[in-house]
């Protein structure tokens, strides 16, 4: 759920302006808020770090040598050279005989993966992390298509899931897009409604998903692609872990942890208020005024904040850490990312 625990009367004035400018009300998706980052594009660079395995030809130069259109070097010419690549020009001046090398140009499928279990339908400040989840994927959708590179992946929550073969063009991106606002509001509809619903989405359930989708994505992600994780992180499980190394293994990957700022540390407030907070499987109690509450929730946040990392970084996954009380392009603009 959305809560806003700020009193000021500017900071109220200041997220109505930061959602207005969204086209969002933080807490429903529409397609009308993930159009505008067309034009956001630069906001990041996805250029591949890792050696790209595909053999089709593409945008991206391959590090391997092979028969593409790129010149890359000359060498002497060894048996089993190809005779049409021979370099007559130096053959002639250096008096032994030279081949041309080429670098092949190969392509980067770009496999999106979007959570939108229980666990990400929750915010503090400004938007649901399904919400800032919903935005980064729009993004790196964008920016795929302006290199040229197919679109794909899958959307998820925990009793549904729809996957979308990567696609070329415009059409792979608002493909991706349309399913990311249906599994959403599918989503709000299973955790905000009937009791009956609500039972069926339990921790336990979120987890066996969560660990279902990795191994979907470990079956769709070809070698050479780039898989996008957008989640919170909460879901993580030994068998998630295992998928997704597996994934790294061929792929460059990258983990997007989106989380919200009353999951770091509580609010400050020097009223003795006392609230409770739930996971939906255990229930707290906190009073906000008393000063070592609040330093060991902070301390143990953090400390299972950094082993989600930890895990994820040894599983050969790229982390970036976002948070949900800001827009994207501001936390991109001020490079307040992880």
């Amino acid at each position: 759920m959305l809560f806003n625990f700020s009193k000021s009367t500017d900071s109220l004035v200041s997220a109505e302006e930061a959602l207005a400018s969204l086209n969002s009300n933080g807490v429903n998706l529409s397609i009308d808020e993930l159009i505008p980052y067309q034009s956001k594009t630069s906001l990041i660079n996805l250029y591949p770090t890792r050696h790209l395995r595909s053999k089709k030809s593409g945008n991206y130069l391959a590090r391997s040598k092979g028969t593409g259109m790129e010149f890359d070097e000359v060498r002497h010419y060894q048996t089993g050279d190809d005779i049409r690549a021979i370099d007559w020009r130096v053959t002639a001046r250096t008096g032994k005989t030279h081949t041309k090398l080429f670098q092949e140009e190969v392509e980067r499928p770009v496999l999106i993966a979007t959570d939108f279990t229980a666990s990400m339908l929750f915010g503090s400040q400004l938007l649901f992390k399904s919400i800032q989840a919903a935005h980064i994927a729009s993004l790196v959708a964008w920016h795929a298509k302006s290199k040229g590179d197919r679109v794909g992946g899958i959307v998820f929550n925990q009793l549904s899931h729809q996957e979308l073969k990567p696609k070329s063009r415009q059409k792979g991106v608002l493909h991706y897009l349309h399913a990311l606002v249906q599994l959403h509001q599918e989503s709000i509809e299973q955790q905000f409604g009937s009791k009956a619903q609500q039972d069926k989405l339990n921790f336990e359930h979120s987890s066996t998903s969560f660990e279902q989708n990795c191994f979907r994505i470990r079956q769709l992600a070809r070698p050479g692609s780039l898989v996008y994780l957008i989640t919170d992180g909460h879901s993580i499980t030994e068998e998630a872990l295992r998928h997704l190394s597996h994934v790294s293994r061929h792929c460059e990957l990258l983990v997007c942890l989106v989380s919200d700022q009353l999951e770091h540390a509580l609010p400050q407030t020097s009223h003795n208020l006392n609230v409770a907070i739930s996971n939906g499987k255990t229930r707290q109690e906190f009073n906000l005024a008393n000063q070592k509450t609040s330093q060991q929730y902070q301390e143990h946040a953090n400390i299972r904040h950094q082993n989600t990392q930890s895990l994820l970084s040894k599983a050969g996954a790229r982390v970036i850490c976002v948070d949900a009380g800001s827009s994207i392009e501001n936390q991109l603009k001020n490079r307040e990312l992880v």
